[in-house]
């Protein structure tokens, strides 16, 4: 089999209106500058009747692939399964709602092979969005940047373009396709470029996100990073976090008895231990801490019984 110059994956869900344009305005693309192109179409569980569409295009555009969903799974599903299937040598990504420009994958491309870039994120400078999503995605994206030190404008955009081996070596799940950048750095791609792309206004439909992505989103966020610090050694978090609780409430239950005994030894004015509300916090300190502290030396043991535990992306070998 000839080697594939891109592969373009698009996750859908209920886009029967819109997929014939899109697949289309990919093909006229590819046709214009000379690439070998495969387009793998994902339905998400769709119930518009997508399916068949991609079914009627495929025959019309023998470089179509499809996978069908027997139900809704979610973006990073569809993500997921797509990377698996993606066989050219970059991989573009971009949303089915022909809001992102396949005009912009040339340059993408370009990007990847030429400035040697190993992820190009699409940046929607300008967005033809209602303000209500506008701002919400603006301070996600600043907070996202800030914890993560990637300095990127938009994670969430749909259209990105990936060197080959970095879809293969990252594994997207639950709701982590807005964190791919994250995921990418720490597997070990750290060339992470972004550019700006032209973002057109819904034609077809609307859109299938609600309010609670952005709830999602920062839950996602945080697991991300934990993942990314304390994946590998769960027990240097809730070791240390257990420890230092236990420490502290343990000293500060010693210190309380020791001055119950001083006081009573000097004949001073005192209060029984149980009286005193700082006894009941010190005690329920040490309990948090030896509680996390066994959860650090659970994920330990599971941890070590994980077939990822030594998987490494090797780079080079001579």
């Amino acid at each position: 089999m000839n080697k594939l110059d891109i592969s373009v994956v698009v996750p859908l869900y209920n886009e029967a209106e819109s997929l014939p344009e899109l697949a289309a305005w990919v093909d006229r693309v590819m046709r214009e500058n000379g690439f070998s192109y495969e387009m793998i179409l994902i339905d998400d569980g769709s119930s518009d009747g997508s399916w068949k569409v991609v079914e009627g295009l495929k025959a019309q555009y023998p470089a179509i692939r499809g996978i069908s969903f027997a139900r809704n799974y979610g973006k990073s599903a569809a993500l997921y399964c797509g990377f698996a299937a993606a066989e050219g040598e970059v991989v573009v990504t971009m949303d089915a709602d022909l809001q992102d420009s396949p005009d912009e994958i040339p340059e993408l491309r370009r990007m990847i092979l030429e400035e040697g870039y190993d992820l190009v994120s699409g940046w929607k400078k300008r967005r033809h969005d209602p303000v209500g999503k506008r701002w919400p995605s603006k301070f996600f994206n600043w907070t996202a940047r800030t914890v993560s030190g990637i300095k990127l404008h938009d994670f969430n955009c749909g259209l990105k373009a990936y060197r080959r081996k970095v879809v293969k070596a990252i594994e997207v799940y639950g709701e982590m396709h807005r964190f791919i950048p994250i995921l990418a750095r720490q597997a070990g791609f750290r060339r992470i470029g972004e550019k700006v792309v032209d973002h057109h206004a819904r034609k077809y439909g609307c859109s299938k996100f609600g309010v609670e992505r952005m709830v999602k989103g920062y839950l996602d966020l945080i697991s991300v990073l934990f993942m990314s610090h304390f994946g590998r050694s769960p027990m240097y978090f809730f070791g240390s976090l257990g420890t230092l609780m236990f420490l502290v409430g343990g000293g500060t239950t010693v210190w309380i008895i020791a001055e119950k005994l001083w006081k009573q030894f000097h004949d001073l004015p005192l209060r029984a231990v149980t009286d005193q509300p700082l006894f009941y916090l010190a005690i329920l300190a040490v309990i948090l801490g030896v509680q996390l502290f066994l959860a650090g030396f659970l994920g330990e043991l599971i941890n070590r019984g994980s077939s990822e535990r030594n998987k490494y992306l090797i780079d080079k070998t001579l």
